[in-house]
């Protein structure tokens, strides 16, 4: 694998999930009683936005920098984005954040004493950032392995409640078959954790065939959301996030925030966001 999510970081993709875990955390924060967190292909943890890898792209302007004047947002687009907010820390004047929290930091800003984290990494490099960067925080384990094994080797968690983010780098031409594969066997073993599977879409094939198997798989309450930053060429321009088990809130709150990036992060035309139910209750 030589995927390395520096050249992307803070991109529109990565606003796209992280707000929306954002929302399903401070959820699972809303009882006392502790949750787990799961995740497949941690990566580093966090990204430094001044670093070779993000200079060269500059995704980030496109994505966390369009958030750097919220002025204009309604008062409940700025409600629900003040826990992702904040969990960037200081920024310039551009927005940047010194170090882009990548999902493992999010969650383990999120995460109360009594919760607990395993973070997934196969790649040597990203997983001695990632040790070295929860080293200190006993509530967190970050795990050499591949993360379709870890996931089903650390579910059913003792805690019950908690959240598995399903979130590979895409680089393997059966990567929709193996994340399903993965969620499925997960989900036998664990059916109240929430999921989020978070997926590029470049293909419309891929991604139709996915959204079928999800379907056709006999579990309910699979809430699809997808973002659309419009136009055609190189480059990531759409994504999207199957949701099972979402909160009885989620499916609003992600209304008014998708609605909102859309419009902030449009970078041509067909620039937009879906929500629809693949299986209801």
């Amino acid at each position: 694998m030589n995927y390395r999510h520096g050249f992307h970081a803070g991109n529109f993709a990565d606003v796209f999930k992280h707000a929306l875990l954002v929302r399903l955390l401070v959820y699972l924060r809303r009882k006392e009683t502790p949750f787990r967190v799961i995740e497949t292909h941690a990566g580093e943890g966090a990204y430094d936005l001044s670093a070779e890898e993000a200079e060269r792209t500059l995704e980030w302007r496109g994505g966390v920098g369009r958030l750097a004047d919220l002025s204009g947002a309604s008062a409940e687009v700025r409600a629900l984005l003040a826990p992702y907010i904040d969990c960037l820390g200081p920024r310039d004047h551009e927005g940047k954040p010194a170090l882009y929290p990548g999902s493992p930091s999010i969650a383990q800003k999120l995460m109360r004493p009594q919760d607990r984290a395993i973070f997934c990494e196969l790649r040597p490099d990203a997983f001695a950032a990632l040790r070295r960067r929860f080293a200190r925080d006993e509530r967190v384990k970050a795990i050499h392995i591949d993360g379709y094994v870890g996931l089903g080797a650390y579910v059913p968690p003792k805690e019950r409640r908690g959240i598995a983010l399903i979130d590979p780098p895409f680089e393997r031409e059966d990567e929709f078959e193996a994340a399903f594969d993965a969620f499925n066997k997960s989900y036998a073993k664990w059916n109240s954790g929430i999921y989020a599977l978070w997926h590029p879409a470049k293909s419309d094939r891929d991604v139709r065939k996915f959204q079928n198997r999800l379907r056709e798989s006999g579990i309910r309450r699979i809430l699809q959301l997808s973002l659309s930053i419009g136009g055609e060429g190189e480059g990531l321009r759409s994504c999207g996030m199957a949701v099972v088990n979402p909160p009885f809130v989620f499916e609003e709150e992600a209304r008014t925030l998708l609605a909102f990036l859309a419009a902030r992060m449009a970078q041509s035309e067909g620039a937009g966001c879906e929500i629809a139910w693949l299986a209801g209750e």
